[in-house]
């Protein structure tokens, strides 16, 4: 299941950038965040999908979502001017932004050769 999440999870489980001017990853696991909104079209197109790829990749990695209509500081933060808008988070190294309405196959192919193997270094 993908979880939403407010600034003060995201906080706790992705990134205090109040406390920390560098990237310092908070998680025990590679995460994507989808930023999205409610009123999007490519969003509900994504939805769906990032949901089977939680249930796929169960313990191995965490997806979470951001409303950036409720969360517009956390958007702010990551200066998004487009949705979706999906990062890429690995345990060690520094995350990555993709904008737009990412295919499945393409989405599992970052998580394949960018959070799973760097997991494991």
């Amino acid at each position: 299941m993908t979880e939403n999440l407010t600034k003060d999870t995201f906080l706790t489980k992705v990134f205090d950038y109040e406390k920390n001017k560098e990237w310092k990853f908070e998680g025990e696991l590679p995460c994507i965040i989808d930023f999205w909104a409610p009123w999007c079209g490519p969003c509900k197109m994504v939805g769906p999908v990032l949901e089977e790829l939680s249930t796929e990749y169960a313990g191995k990695i965490n997806i979470y979502k951001v409303n950036t209509d409720v969360e517009q500081e956390l958007g702010g933060a990551f200066g998004i001017r487009s949705i979706p808008s999906i990062l890429f988070v690995p345990k060690d190294g520094q995350p990555q932004m993709a904008v737009g309405a990412l295919p499945k196959q393409s989405l599992k192919e970052v998580i394949e050769k960018e959070l799973l193997n760097n997991s494991a270094n």
